[in-house]
């Protein structure tokens, strides 16, 4: 994956297979391989309704 879609659905299911798949070990190494804010980036997802869960290492509905 060159780079994270925009669409809020598709960037969360993006970001979780990335993580699932251990392609990166946090959230913070996905974001800083895609040059994106980690806090940015997760205020993005809260406010299309989504709350990382570092225990699942998944962004998860609120």
């Amino acid at each position: 994956m060159d780079y994270l879609p925009n669409d809020p659905m598709m960037l969360v299911s993006s970001v979780n297979m990335l993580l699932r798949d251990d392609e990166f070990d946090s959230f913070e190494s996905l974001c800083s391989y895609f040059d994106k804010d980690v806090e940015e980036l997760k205020k993005q997802l809260l406010d299309n309704g989504f709350v990382f869960n570092e225990e699942q290492r998944q962004f998860r509905p609120l």
